[in-house]
């Protein structure tokens, strides 16, 4: 009987073997396939979008893009298609399961979203601040003072209006969105697979990688950081969203209304 049972024992322990190596291997199959999915979603849609404009418009679109109406009704259907992309499709055509708790969405905000957020911005500077240093020093091709572009600038910013619109696509859409696509649905798929470590630092690559600028992904980067844990911490989006909004908004008001506060701190 001992006999048996070792021998079953052993061809036991020679099963696991390679079922465990095709489940680790599956495991990064599936992280592959959410990472890529939502890469190729974000830039697909920007592209597509740039070419059928171009069809539509040919030479004609570099002056319509100087308007901030244009710009911004552009920015709103980009980011409303690249949701329906991310969060629809697999959904409805390859019956992938999304619920609202994965999302990062199952609540609304609570007073301790709200708080929490101011808090975790001046963590987020220290870190971002000290990785610039980092990759200041080590990358000799990083350039900190790179413009960032955003799709706005102060020429097409002439009215009141203007400044509204540029404000909803970049301190409100922009944020929303973002969070539901990178620390919502990708990092709620990945942590499943990979744990939170792992899932934080692909995560804060592939948003750094998405901003398309290195002195912009190393920054963004570092906020991703500080966003995963808000995520984690909270159990969803919102102070992460707050957190967005609050580093957008403040861009925002030295990039198109107090344009020289900075200027004149740095002494140009």
């Amino acid at each position: 009987m001992k006999a048996e049972d070792a021998k079953n024992n052993a061809a036991v322990q020679a099963e696991t073997g390679p079922k465990k190596a095709k489940r680790g291997k599956d495991k990064w199959l599936k992280v592959l396939y959410y990472a890529a999915g939502v890469m190729l979603a974000f830039y697909a849609v920007q592209y597509i979008t740039a070419f059928a404009l171009y069809f539509i418009f040919g030479d004609k679109l570099t002056d319509m893009v100087a308007s901030s109406v244009f710009s911004t009704v552009i920015s709103a259907v980009m980011y409303a298609v690249i949701l329906v992309v991310v969060l629809v499709v697999p959904v409805r055509l390859f019956k992938q399961k999304l619920s609202t708790k994965e999302l990062g969405v199952q609540r609304w905000p609570s007073w301790m979203d709200i708080l929490l957020s101011p808090a975790a911005f001046i963590v987020y500077m220290i870190a971002a601040a000290i990785l610039t240093t980092l990759a200041a020093g080590v990358l000799p091709w990083y350039d900190v003072n790179q413009a960032q572009d955003v799709g706005f600038s102060n020429d097409n910013l002439v009215s009141q209006v203007d400044y509204i619109l540029a404000f909803i696509s970049l301190v409100v859409v922009a944020p929303v969105v973002e969070e539901m696509i990178f620390r919502g649905y990708l990092y709620g798929k990945l942590r499943g697979y990979v744990g939170i470590v792992v899932s934080t630092l692909i995560v804060s690559v592939l948003f750094g990688v998405a901003h398309g600028q290195w002195n912009v992904g190393v920054n963004v980067f570092a906020m991703s950081l500080v966003l995963c844990g808000l995520r984690e911490l909270t159990g969803n989006i919102w102070s992460g969203v707050l957190l967005h909004m609050l580093k957008n908004g403040i861009a925002y008001y030295f990039l198109f209304v107090n344009t020289t506060f900075l200027t004149n701190v740095m002494g140009g």
